[in-house]
């Protein structure tokens, strides 16, 4: 800022401005007091920062002498370091010492702070204060002179306004006085007083205006500039303490740089390979590389490290061996790729260290990873590849020569599907499979790798027809039970499990029971195991002479294993118990129940008691289950139980991949009715024939019986059960069997009930059903084939609408003879 000739003072510029002068040299005063708190907390923050230096060096000395031999040499060296310590140790050690040093730096300039600046702030706010209201007061003397000038010259203004009064009052006397003279004289005598008034308040004046010049001109502006003087000279005592303050702490500053300045000595001393070098030194020792993984025969199958090379097991060789050979180019340019990446990043690395690019090397180390995780994923894969590769050409040779690939196509199949390989069906949870684009052979996830590769091409609509019905007949063939099992297994050993009933109603034991070759079964399937004793060896005779090396089979797993509680030879009940077929699956969620599958065969060894619940036998396994997920079969005799497994019926496989016949997901099972001990179900029976109109009713005869699951909730609708399957009816078509043998009696002079209104929510509320009157059972319903079919789409609304306004007024001629048989019953 440029120096100014002449300073302007207060007394020059702001005249009569003393009040809001000393207002603001008083707030500049008052200030002094904040700046002096200031430093006298910077000083208390200063000693406790000191003192948390020390107790943090402190800590951290404790920590790193605890922790000073597994950061030098590990937890477990070959040999102990005794007192040494690692490089970076030693670094750390000097680092904690300089922060010592710089924590007694930051304590003395706290001490400074108060001695040399809070403390002289105090007394030079207090002096200044003084000297302020002295220059308050004089300012108020003078104001009190020159305010008691003025009053003086209002007091003559006030005496030469009466004498002016009184020479009025004597003139008019003068005028109505009979003594004239007098009068007169004493007129004149006032109007000579009242001149010398006028003179006195003329001088007055005078002197009032002077006094008033020297006021503001002079002895005010005197005061100003005396106040001025003490705001300039307390910035000049602020500007030294402060001068002193910032000498202080740029005198800790150069201390604690020096002291940093040593630390950044002994820090470059600090070698990165200084710390390896001494670990390694404390941690030499004999490295033993792991062994590879040798071939562990099972402890039930014995067997050997040789590959098997059968034709079945040359099918899925070929398989692995040309997916892994289709991959294999791929993969190892692929790798080539990865590990350019990955040294193009690792370069730049380097460049960042060395400092001639400047990039986040974190960022950089994070790609590293990230790449080299791809690299050896694809690694991985390619050695897999090349592993399977070789392992299998070594084995069977290049067994892809001339093999005719199907060209799959990897789907989910929304519509049940036939796996052409081993004929179970595609859908549900084992809906994703495989479709060839050129001869629509169709199979299973599990089953691609089994799959020959004898691709025909591409094949018109009809040859995939005739292929398709070909393929599900050699995959069912496959599927039906030998008629004894072999003792001795060749390289292809074929498992079978045959029928565990002896006889079952006509057609049920077909449609529930399954014999199934080469495939595993669920445990839940298991029949109870049959005693019986290890077979012995066939003679090498016997063995196929077209495999290079025979394999003994052991027995199966029924031959360790005793018979079960509960089971019986063939895995027949006795004759007079009752059998029959789960219709849904059942999952045990509580004491003495039994887990069931759908399609299961069980057996009754307790009926329903009116709980809802049955106890059966399935299997081995014995417990109980819903009565509304059980078909029970009508009893029929039984057959002549005969051991023999050539004497049994073979079971027929069905493609639908469970008992019930249909295809489609899986259904669910109705709701269960409560345990044994819960309250009892309630029947009801139906009153009136009844037609459902739509999926979500049942159809009903005279008599019918069903369970109740939810009475009417005041909409005229019921839900009840029959056959698994919870639907609605009409609540008043229904009633409790004893109300239903007295209604069936008096039938004739009951009308048929009104049927309640049901919303349709499908067509989003256009359409309000409207049914007709039924007659009793002896007649038919008048108005049934009146009754439009629901329908969906909005452009056929129109025309129900009109066909319903025609069935409206035949619907009103079967109330009117509705209400004719109420008069007719009532009279």
């Amino acid at each position: 800022m440029a120096d100014v000739d002449v300073a302007p003072t207060f007394g020059a510029e702001l005249k009569d401005g003393f009040k809001p002068a000393n207002t603001w040299v008083a707030h500049g005063i008052s200030w002094l007091d904040e700046i002096q708190q200031f430093y006298r907390e910077r000083s208390a923050i200063e000693k406790e920062y000191a003192a948390k230096l020390n107790a943090l060096a402190k800590k951290y000395f404790e920590k790193k002498n605890k922790k000073s031999a597994p950061l030098s040499v590990g937890d477990t060296p070959a040999m102990t370091p005794g007192s040494l310590e690692s490089a970076s140790l030693t670094t750390w050690s000097t680092q904690l010492t300089t922060l010592e040093s710089r924590a007694d730096e930051h304590d003395r300039y706290g001490n400074n702070l108060l001695s040399q600046v809070a403390e002289p702030l105090k007394f030079l706010g207090t002096r200044f204060e003084e000297l302020r209201k002295r220059h308050a007061d004089y300012a108020g003397k003078l104001e009190h002179e020159r305010d008691s000038q003025y009053a003086d010259l209002r007091k003559t203004k006030a005496k030469y306004d009466a004498a002016c009064q009184e020479v009025e009052s004597k003139r008019k006397k003068s005028e109505s006085s009979f003594d004239k003279a007098k009068a007169q004289s004493a007129y004149q005598q006032q109007i000579l007083d009242m001149n010398n008034v006028k003179n006195t308040y003329l001088i007055a004046i005078n002197v009032t205006n002077k006094q008033k010049e020297r006021y503001y001109h002079d002895y005010v502006p005197e005061v100003m500039d005396s106040l001025q003087d003490l705001a300039e000279f307390r910035t000049m005592k602020l500007n030294g303490l402060w001068t002193v303050a910032s000498q202080l702490e740029a005198a800790m500053l150069e201390s604690s740089k020096g002291l940093m300045q040593k630390l950044a000595t002994e820090i470059s001393r600090n070698q990165p390979h200084l710390d390896s070098m001494m670990y390694i030194r404390h941690n030499l020792g004999a490295f033993h590389e792991p062994p590879d993984k040798v071939f562990e025969p099972s402890p039930v199958w014995h067997d050997d490290d040789l590959m098997i090379v059968d034709e079945s097991a040359k099918i899925y060789l070929r398989n692995v061996l040309s997916k892994s050979k289709a991959h294999l180019g791929d993969l190892r340019r692929e790798v080539d790729k990865k590990r350019r990446e990955v040294e193009g990043i690792k370069r730049i690395k380097q460049r960042i260290r060395e400092g001639t690019e400047k990039k986040d090397e974190v960022l950089v180390v994070t790609q590293i990873f990230a790449l080299q995780e791809d690299l050896h994923a694809v690694d991985r894969r390619r050695v897999t590849a090349e592993v399977e590769t070789s392992t299998i050409t070594s084995a069977v040779g290049d067994v892809t020569l001339g093999a005719k690939n199907h060209n799959f196509k990897a789907q989910t199949f929304k519509i049940p599907t036939n796996c052409d390989l081993c004929g179970e069906r595609i859908w549900g949870l084992s809906a994703k499979g495989f479709d060839c684009r050129d001869c629509g052979y169709t199979c299973h996830n599990k089953c691609e790798m089994k799959v020959p590769a004898d691709c025909p091409g591409e094949q018109t609509k009809d040859e995939r027809k005739k292929l398709k019905a070909e393929r599900q007949e050699a995959a069912n063939s496959l599927l039906k039970p030998t008629a004894s099992s072999p003792t001795v297994a060749t390289d292809s050993p074929t498992l079978t499990r045959s029928n565990t009933m002896n006889s079952l109603s006509s057609g049920y034991a077909h449609s529930a029971r399954r014999s199934i070759t080469g495939g595993p079964t669920s445990p839940i399937d298991e029949v109870p195991p049959e005693p019986s004793t290890p077979r012995p060896a066939a003679p090498a005779s016997t063995v196929s002479s077209t495999t290079a090396r025979k394999r003994v089979m052991a027995p199966p797993p029924a031959a360790y294993i005793s018979e079960l509680p509960g089971s019986a030879p063939n895995g027949s009940g006795s004759p007079d118990q009752q059998k029959g077929k789960m219709l849904y699956t059942f999952e045990a969620s509580g004491d003495g129940e039994v887990s069931v599958v759908e399609g299961r065969e069980v057996t009754m060894l307790e009926p329903d008691d009116g709980t809802g619940w049955v106890k059966v036998r399935a299997g081995y396994k014995e417990g109980i289950v819903p009565a509304s997920y059980v078909d029970w079969a009508p009893p029929s005799p039984m057959v002549a139980q005969n051991t023999g497994a050539s004497a049994r019926p073979e079971s027929t496989y069905s493609n639908s991949g469970s008992s019930i016949g249909t295809a489609g997901p899986k259904k669910k099972g109705p709701a269960v009715a409560p345990k044994r001990g819960a309250k009892k179900l309630k029947y009801v029976e139906a009153l009136y024939e009844y037609t459902a109109q739509s999926d979500a009713e049942h159809s009903m005869t005279e008599g019918e019986r069903f369970v109740l699951i939810k009475d009417d909730p005041g909409d005229g609708w019921a839900e009840v059960e029959k056959g698994g399957a919870t639907k609605s009816v009409p609540a008043s078509y229904v009633q409790a069997p004893p109300a239903a043998a007295a209604a069936a009696e008096d039938i004739v002079l009951r009308d048929i009930p009104q049927m309640p209104q049901k919303h349709d929510t499908q067509q989003k509320g256009f359409e309000t059903e409207r049914e007709g009157y039924r007659e009793p059972p002896r007649a038919a319903d008048p108005a049934a084939t009146f009754y439009p079919e629901r329908v969906t789409s909005v452009r056929l609304v129109k025309r129900y609408q009109s066909q319903r306004e025609r069935r409206k007024s035949k619907l009103d001629d079967v109330a009117a003879y509705r209400r004719s048989r109420e008069r007719s019953s009532i009279g």
